[in-house]
Parts: C-alpha cells; structure tokens; sequence
C-alpha cells in the first residue's frame, strides 16, 4: 500500500537510465491503463534504444549514449543582516 508521505524518486544515472524509486504505476503505451511493475525500484531507458521499452536493458553501454551534465546546486548566498 502506497504511503502518502513517501515520494517517489527519480535519479538519473550518469550516462544510463533514469532509476526510479517509490510506489509508482508505468503507462506501457498512450491509452493505455497504468501498471504497477511489481517492484519498488526500476531503470527506465534515456537512450532510447532498449528492446524493452520503457525500461532499460543496458544498450546505452552499447551505443556509447551520453547523458549532458546536471546543473550544478547553486550555492547559498551570503545573508546580509
């Protein structure tokens, strides 16, 4: 059962898939009714040339994908009191 003050996470992996973490229902197609996976963690393709779409089965490493860089977290500015 899904806790409401859990949330789901989404990680991208550095040139890989999108991990993603939590209670969370896949759409397997547009029109279609959402599925649960069956597990709490999946890895769901960026690279676009998985032969199981929407998850990941490791072609990124074959084709060389490359992911850009995520922004770094700006950093706190100094207060003035």
């Amino acid at each position: 059962m899904k806790n409401e003050t859990d949330p789901v996470t989404i990680t991208p992996c550095p040139d890989g898939p999108l991990l993603v973490r939590g209670d969370f229902l896949i759409a397997p197609a547009p029109g279609r009714e959402p599925e649960a996976p069956g597990r709490r963690v999946v890895a769901l393709c960026r690279c676009g040339k998985s032969g199981i779409p929407p998850m990941c089965d490791g072609s990124h490493k074959l084709v060389g994908f490359r992911a850009p860089a995520p922004e770094a977290a700006p950093e706190d500015s100094p207060r003035s009191d």
